[in-house]
């Protein structure tokens, strides 16, 4: 037996199943490209910091710029 409030109730299913597939992955992506990012300024603080000068806290004010973003 079927109410007036079932087909709203398919109708917003639907949606949220749409919605999830198309953001999720995207998402996902998104995040995986953030952490190579935060990944590789490690990396380049190996040597970067010696090459152009910097000091320790001017390097973590630089990194904290990436996590904000």
């Amino acid at each position: 037996m079927r109410t007036d409030a079932s087909p709203p109730m398919d109708i917003e299913k639907n949606t949220i199943r749409k919605v999830a597939i198309r953001l999720i992955p995207c998402r996902m992506f998104c995040y995986f490209i953030a952490y190579i990012d935060r990944v590789n300024i490690g990396f380049a603080a190996l040597s970067m910091n010696d090459d152009i000068g910097l000091t320790a806290s001017m390097f973590g004010f630089g990194a904290t710029l990436f996590f904000i973003a």
